[in-house]
């Protein structure tokens, strides 16, 4: 375990990933990488672009995505990660260590839900399309809808969702706790993804690394028994506390002032 979360910690900055996405070289591919500047300087954004597919999970589309995860897992510069559409109308992580949040502001069928089930946080428009639809097509989840549904909603409502293919509106799934919040859809079709950003920018002065050993305790903790898990939060408080953002957060709680966290 102590192997594992000095892993979570060990980074070497990509700096080649930073704002990849406006580069000509990326303006054709289909995940694009985009870092955020100025007060938003640590936000990353992942744009799904596969329009002629609707955002389907192709190989090349996976591949890419798994490409660009690998690279921004090891980035230090990255606090929080989006996922958003580059296709209006659809949305389409694996184990990433800073928080992630999925924005969906059209439809998220059958791997385009499971993407989202994968990220730590979901956001969608109240006129959002979702579901785990592939029961309806002689299939079932197999991008881990099957683990990560009931895991969300619990075991008798994800069955329900996945046996009948059910699709839900954003309201509705914000009622089942599928997604974190549900927002009415502006002119230009990107309410969601305001309202992630908005989300990611509360994230953004948070201390980084407080932040990403919270997740690990959460996401291991949830796997096992309580004592288990709390002797998992117990390992992720000790790594904290040797760290030059403790120690900010200490000084600046006494000194009546906002801390300035560095991520060290």
């Amino acid at each position: 375990m102590l192997r594992t979360l000095a892993s979570a910690l060990r980074w070497r900055p990509l700096e080649k990933t930073r704002g990849c996405a406006s580069s000509p070289v990326d303006a054709g591919r289909e995940i694009q990488v985009r870092a955020l500047e100025g007060l938003d300087q640590g936000i990353t954004e992942i744009l799904m672009n596969r329009p002629s597919a609707r955002n389907a999970l192709g190989n090349v589309f996976v591949s890419q995505l798994l490409e660009a995860l690998a690279q921004l897992r090891e980035d230090r510069h990255v606090r929080v990660l989006i996922f958003r559409s580059g296709v209006k109308g659809v949305f389409c992580a694996a184990a990433f260590p800073a928080p992630t949040i999925a924005a969906m502001d059209g439809f998220a069928l059958g791997g385009g839900l499971e993407l989202a089930l994968a990220c730590d946080l979901r956001v969608a428009a109240s006129s959002a399309v979702m579901g785990l639809i592939e029961t309806t097509r002689g299939l079932l989840p197999g991008a881990g809808g099957t683990q990560r549904l009931p895991r969300c909603l619990g075991v008798a409502l994800a069955k329900e969702l996945i046996f009948t293919g059910r699709r839900l509106s954003g309201m509705q799934a914000q009622a089942l706790g599928l997604v974190n919040h549900a927002v009415a859809q502006n002119e230009e079709g990107n309410a969601a993804y305001h309202r992630a950003l908005a989300l990611a920018q509360e994230i953004l002065p948070q201390a980084p690394i407080a932040v990403r050993l919270g997740k690990l305790a959460i996401d291991r903790g949830i796997e096992v028994d309580i004592a288990s898990g709390m002797a998992i939060e117990g390992i992720c408080y000790a790594q904290n506390i040797p760290t030059r953002d403790r120690l900010e957060g200490m000084a600046a709680f006494r000194e009546k002032r906002t801390p300035k966290f560095v991520g060290e």
